[in-house]
């Protein structure tokens, strides 16, 4: 059975955002254009256009996509809280990991204009420490207090991603790190230290 049109059509659009993608984590905004892409993919700058507008459309649509991606990743149906943050934390390093490109892209590619392109994975990390507030395991946390303390663990992740993909720091010992910390702010936030080490042990498993 061969290949249908809608198939070819959805792969030459992932090619499309994956080579942008590249493109633009390796060598910045500047070094992305129709032609480049058209040449690299064997195609015509019309089936660019075809899927993609204009280059400023295709770069905003590389940052939406993997904020799409990483938020589905984000989201580990764990009933305990601080067990659901860790998860949270872990596949979103995990993501770096494994779309270094993409990741490069969404967040070092600088958005054309101002976009809410990671605000959903924020959310998703509010919601949890909320949950957690909640249910008295970060009692140390006020409830006006649980943005900031989502930029916290925002930038715990985010940093070691960085750290890795950059190559100042080995994968192993970012996931050891990142673990590490996680216990480190479970237990400032009010947890037990024994209660949050089993809860980010289980979730890291």
């Amino acid at each position: 059975m061969g290949v249908s049109p809608r198939q070819r059509d959805a792969a030459l659009r992932e090619s499309l955002l994956a080579t942008a993608a590249q493109v633009l984590a390796e060598e910045g905004g500047p070094a992305l254009s129709t032609r480049r892409l058209a040449r690299e993919l064997g195609v015509s700058t019309t089936a660019v256009y075809t899927y993609f507008g204009s280059v400023e459309q295709l770069r905003r649509e590389v940052r939406l996509e993997g904020f799409r991606r990483l938020e589905e990743t984000m989201d580990p149906p764990a009933e305990d809280p601080v067990a659901a943050l860790a998860g949270a934390a872990a596949a979103f390093f995990r993501f770096g990991m494994a779309e270094p490109h993409l990741y490069r892209a969404m967040f070092v590619d600088r958005p054309l204009d101002e976009d809410r392109a990671g605000e959903a994975c924020f959310l998703l990390l509010r919601k949890i420490l909320d949950r957690a507030v909640g249910s008295g395991r970060f009692a140390g946390v006020p409830a006006e207090q649980t943005e900031m303390c989502a930029a916290q663990v925002w930038s715990t992740q985010h940093g070691l991603a960085t750290m890795v993909l950059s190559g100042a720091l080995p994968e192993a010992a970012g996931r050891a790190a990142l673990a590490d910390l996680l216990v480190r702010l479970a237990i400032g936030y009010g947890d037990a230290p024994d209660r949050a080490a089993r809860s980010v042990t289980g979730a890291l498993r």
